[in-house]
């Protein structure tokens, strides 16, 4: 070798073995060679300016530095097209997290939250507890605003007259229905089904007797025993041809009327169809108006061979139709003859007074255990003397059930039922952390697992101190999250945290998914809550999440996707025949919630998914980029599969950083269609679902997608508890908070990352344990007064 040669060696191997020794120590090594290259004050990728910042300094810009850590950890950059040194990625992320949780441990950080005001589902479930009765917020209360994922997040639940108007009318009528009213006017109250929902031969109602099909079934309170009619309106099953109608009340037969006769095509009448008068007693009951099945067993429409009774109807004639029952309106009462006692009213009276001397005691005793049930906590002597006025105010207008009403009225209005204020120790200044005290300590424990007030043991236990112990308050974490309550974290926490309120807003195309019914996408819906739960119960690992081989179905969605051997309605656990299906990824409420109402979205699914299971956000698109639906065909005018058109879509070069995250996701579940169902063709073309992960790995299965992303488990758990957290907490998870969220996530490794260690680590830290100052000390709550 000649002396140039290996001159130009050694400076080669020099100059590799320094870049080397940089890159150990100097942690702004790959910022500065890898991602300033996108991310700079120009190009400005994804909005983000790296050019000033400095890893040996990530204090200075926490929200940055958080969110280099969770692009790093999830694989997602730098991207898979640029060099990728896993080793360096891996020591810059670490140099980070280092650094902030040496930072947070040196500082002490709880966070703040404004007062909680009662949402819809709370509002239900507390007066389920405290009254017995089932009752639909909607009724009276706007939609709840969701920030962050969920609906209880404090600094965004508004406040207003409107909304305080609402709160005070559902106070009244509440009261009313609980407590009856025998001199109450006579009305009409309307009950109706939604078009998807099937009345086919086969279809029974939830809540209807055995041995019917169709029809509606509602809760309705009867203010007082008296006589009440009940009237129907139809759709379709027109023609010569006879129903019997079983109107039901509390699965008894109250009266059989007949439909039929010379019905024009969608089912209408000159008028409804209507009973004689019926006598009902007070209370609430459960009324079912639905057809008698005339036959059991295989059914097949050969003219019209689909699950959803009204597809088609207008343009098929509805030939072979049944009728489907559209509207249920329950008018009365007339002759009134009283009030029954009915389980509201035996929850309410717990006492009786036998004379004028024993009404006060009586009625003290009844308002100081309702307020202390409604508010989660004791009340005082003050306070109870201001609900008392209330009683008086009633007691003189119409004796002393009206005056317990009055109170019981005046109590689901009060500022202590309807907003959930943590107080402050005397002394604290702003800034400073304080421990929460045993009473709020119990609000946010009962709240966060139950959606509902303390009960009586873990009231005790607040109120005389010990539930602030480390000890308590862990074994009270354990009993309340094997108790059947805690179910509420999958119909509540896991439904938010997974979008499953969007499943509704999905209604795939009746001409193309004629068998999606509402009672399949209700059953969708309860696959995810139940299988949740049993991860819960069960005290399962968080990851089998998206690694389970089973989930829970009923004969309907076990038919749905395919499966055998699934019979009736019940849900129960069942393992996937093949690994088409993994985890949530295979479970229709997923699925069709990221669809499209007559195509698959890869590009939803593929955002769900970051989004979601991630955290890792992509930033809205940018203005002027057209449409999916306008690449629907090729230059020769064939029908594009979805991959075809994302490919044609996706060319923009602005458009690709992001697509090509998250478009491999989608296209790995592209042989799911709109309804979760599997498929291997799309427009009669064999679909292609290849595709190449972000991180590099090939992917073409449901399967394959899910190992992907199970090759990283710390991100997804990290999430999850995240928004755990945020959930417990009732506020956004800031930067701050995250250390913790890395610390719970850290000890629950060696417990295999189960749902117990997770929960139950949320619950042990100073977030949810305690709160920083950041007003008057002397915050209380708001007296109730007559005005």
């Amino acid at each position: 070798m000649r002396l140039p040669d290996i001159t130009s060696t050694i400076f080669t191997c020099v100059a590799f073995l320094a870049a080397t020794a940089a890159f150990g120590q100097d942690p702004n090594h790959l910022l500065r060679t890898n991602c300033i290259a996108c991310h700079n004050e120009y190009t400005l990728q994804a909005g983000l300016n790296l050019t000033g910042f400095d890893a040996e300094q990530p204090i200075s810009d926490l929200a940055v530095a958080e969110k280099i850590i969770r692009k790093l950890r999830a694989g997602q950059m730098p991207p898979r097209e640029m060099t990728r040194n896993q080793a360096e990625i891996d020591r810059l992320a670490a140099t980070l997290e280092q650094a902030l949780d040496r930072h947070a441990a040196q500082h002490n950080w709880a966070g703040t939250r404004p007062f909680q005001r009662v949402n819809r589902a709370e509002y239900a479930r507390l007066i389920q507890d405290l009254l017995g009765l089932t009752i639909d917020p909607a009724e009276w209360l706007p939609e709840d605003r969701i920030s962050a994922s969920f609906d209880n997040i404090a600094d965004a639940q508004e406040m207003s007259a409107t909304l305080m108007i609402a709160y005070l009318t559902a106070a009244s009528d509440i009261a009313r229905r609980a407590v009856g009213n025998e001199d109450a006017p006579p009305v009409a109250m309307t009950y109706s089904n939604p078009p998807g929902l099937s009345q086919h031969q086969w279809e029974r109602v939830e809540g209807a007797p055995y041995g019917t099909r169709g029809g509606i079934s509602a809760l309705h309170t009867f203010p007082a025993d008296g006589e009440y009619t009940f009237a129907m309106r139809f759709m379709s099953g027109w023609g010569e041809r006879y129903d019997d109608i079983d109107v039901s009340v509390n699965r008894e037969r109250v009266a059989l009327v007949r439909y039929g006769g010379d019905i024009d095509y969608q089912g209408l009448k000159d008028f409804p169809v209507e009973t004689e008068p019926v006598f009902v007693k007070a209370g609430q009951h459960r009324v079912t108006a639905a057809f008698i099945r005339k036959m059991d067993g295989p059914y097949e429409d050969l003219l019209k061979p689909n699950l959803r009774s009204l597809t088609g109807t207008e343009t098929s004639y509805g030939t072979t139709s049944p009728p489907n029952l559209m509207h249920l309106t329950i008018e009365g009462p007339y002759n009134v003859l009283g009030v029954s006692e009915t389980r509201s009213r035996q929850q309410i009276f717990s006492c009786r007074p036998t004379g004028p001397d024993e009404e006060l005691p009586c009625a003290e005793e009844i308002v100081a255990r309702l307020a202390s049930q409604a508010f989660g906590e004791s009340i005082d002597a003050v306070q109870l003397q201001e609900l008392m006025r209330f009683y008086s105010l009633g007691r003189e207008e119409g004796g002393f059930e009206l005056g317990i009403r009055a109170a019981l009225e005046a109590t689901l209005a009060s500022p202590r039922f309807l907003f959930r204020v943590e107080r402050e120790p005397k002394g604290v200044k702003p800034g400073d952390s304080y421990r929460l005290a045993g009473v709020d300590l119990a609000n946010r424990l009962s709240f966060f697992l139950w959606g509902t007030n303390p009960d009586s043991e873990l009231l005790a236990l607040a109120e005389s101190g010990r539930l602030t112990r480390t000890r308590t308050l862990r074994a009270q974490a354990e009993r309340l999250l094997a108790a059947p309550e805690s179910e509420a974290l999958a119909t509540r926490f896991a439904s938010l945290w997974l979008r499953l309120q969007d499943l509704g807003n999905v209604e795939p195309d009746e001409y193309w998914y004629p068998h999606y019914t509402r009672q399949l996408s209700d059953a969708m819906r309860r696959e995810t809550e139940i299988f949740f739960d049993h991860l819960v119960k069960a005290d399962r690992p968080m990851l089998e999440l998206y690694s389970a081989d089973y989930s829970f179905m009923n004969e309907r969605l076990a038919r749905h996707y395919g499966i055998e051997d699934v019979d009736g309605a019940r849900f129960r656990k069942v393992m996937y025949p093949d690994d088409q299906r993994r985890g949530i990824l295979g479970h229709g409420s997923i699925l069709t919630q990221t669809s499209l109402g007559n195509r698959t979205s890869p590009v939803l699914r593929g955002k769900w998914v970051v989004e979601v299971l991630l955290g890792t956000s992509p930033p809205p698109p940018p203005p002027g980029i057209p449409d999916l639906e306008e690449t629907a065909e090729g230059n020769d005018g064939e029908t594009l599969t979805t991959r075809k058109r994302l490919e044609m879509h996706s060319a923009n070069p602005t458009c690709a950083a992001c697509h090509k995250v998250m478009d491999p996701i989608g296209l790995a579940l592209d042989n799911f269609d709109v309804t979760g169902q599997w498929r291997i063709r799309e427009n009669d073309v064999p679909l292609d679902t290849r595709a190449i992960f972000y991180d590099g790995t090939p992917i073409q299965t449901p399967a394959e997608l899910s190992a992907a992303l199970l090759k990283r488990p710390v991100p997804l758990v990290r999430e999850f508890t995240a928004n755990l957290m945020a959930y417990a907490l009732g506020r956004r998870v800031e930067p701050l908070d995250m250390p913790t969220v890395r610390q719970i996530v850290s000890d629950a490794g060696s417990e295999d990352y189960r749902m117990s260690e997770l929960i139950i680590g949320v619950i042990m830290s100073d977030q949810f344990r305690m709160k920083d100052a950041v007003i008057s000390p002397t915050q209380s709550m708001p007296d109730v007064t007559t005005d």
